[in-house]
């Protein structure tokens, strides 16, 4: 799992943007509805926050979690101990640039640590339209990851949802990664994380563009089956 003091070289590195203005953001939007996932646009997240010292509209200090519930589409900034060991969220937004996501699962090492969430998650190349089940529990167990972030970080086997470059400073969604999911009350589904910039953008040159800003979609089977097809 990240330990704490890996991520403090990271916040001398991991500007994923300065996100203190952006004037033009008349970007192309892609269209991701298909009649039954439920599609986020530009989530925000702990937009006041930063990594560097004189960002404007900023403070440099360490960025707030927050927490999403995927079946009523909730946000909650509620840090105590009762809600993170609860199941009113399945999603914890974590660390620098809230960009590191965590299942609740009170077995783990995340936020929901000593809950009773039953969340898993695991990685699989394929696009989200083209993953049609969940495995069953024994697989999916010994493929969960915990957590979704920097792919690759900080070990190579670690599957994240986006690529950073050390060279731009930029985070790249991971085209055709999708990420199977158990939610906290044990229902199976997929999660496509496709941006942290906002609007979206096909492609981000301009380390000013604001962020974090989230775009996803996800499908839960509510009937509590492995069926996971979607249009």
């Amino acid at each position: 799992m990240y330990k704490r003091a890996q991520w403090q070289w990271l916040a001398a590195v991991l500007l994923l943007t300065a996100a203190c203005k952006k004037d033009d953001n008349n970007v192309t939007k892609l269209n991701y509805e298909d009649g039954v996932s439920t599609v986020i646009h530009d989530l925000a997240g702990d937009t006041e926050a930063s990594v560097a010292d004189g960002v404007e509209g900023k403070e440099r200090r360490p960025f707030r979690s927050f927490y999403f519930k995927l079946s009523t589409k909730l946000q909650s900034w509620d840090s105590s101990s009762t809600f993170k060991q609860s199941n009113n969220w399945d999603l914890a937004f974590t660390d620098i640039y809230n960009a590191l996501v965590y299942v609740n699962n009170g077995s783990g090492e995340g936020p929901g640590k000593g809950g009773a969430g039953k969340g898993l998650i695991m990685s699989v190349d394929t696009a989200y339209s083209k993953v049609t089940t969940a495995p069953d529990a024994v697989d999916f167990e010994s493929a969960n990851l915990g957590f979704a972030g920097w792919d690759g970080y900080p070990q190579p086997y670690n599957k994240g949802w986006y690529f950073y470059s050390l060279n731009t400073h930029l985070a790249i969604p991971i085209k055709n990664r999708t990420f199977i999911i158990r939610t906290a009350d044990g229902k199976y589904g997929k999660l496509e994380l496709i941006n942290v910039y906002q609007g979206n953008p096909p492609a981000v040159t301009d380390l000013f563009w604001p962020a974090p800003y989230f775009t996803f979609r996800y499908f839960v089977q509510e009937d509590g089956s492995h069926n996971l097809k979607t249009p």
